[in-house]
């Protein structure tokens, strides 16, 4: 499977995941004090995992555009080749692995960045 097909496999994939969340996210269910109960429960868990969804079929429209540029495969922070292997894994990341782990390690909280420094 080339990595076209892979990447518009998980797209069709994402969009039937979206509109299964939205018909559930169409039935409402009564918010307030005392009601809800689990239904409630459910439509956050839904909504929460719709914006993942969303995200996620960006993140493959992204990877589509790049491969029509012919850019999919580099890393568009540093430019290098990004890993078959994490392209195997990742289709649609933008990032190689040593930028990903920048990135993340960016985003940790001060000490969290000092608890894995000092395991290294």
């Amino acid at each position: 499977m080339t990595p076209s097909d892979k990447i518009r496999k998980e797209l069709e994939d994402a969009k039937h995941e979206l509109t299964v969340l939205q018909a559930r996210l169409d039935d409402r269910p009564e918010f307030g004090l005392g009601k809800g109960g689990a239904g409630a429960d459910l439509y956050e868990m839904w909504l929460a995992r719709k914006e993942v969804v969303l995200a996620r079929i960006q993140s493959l429209e992204e990877a589509l555009r790049r491969l029509e540029l012919g850019e999919y495969g580099r890393c568009v922070r540093c430019g290098k080749e990004i890993q078959p292997e994490r392209l195997e894994i990742l289709p649609a990341t933008s990032l190689c692995s040593a930028c990903a782990r920048e990135e993340n390690e960016d985003t940790l909280a001060p000490s969290r960045r000092r608890e894995i420094a000092l395991k290294e």
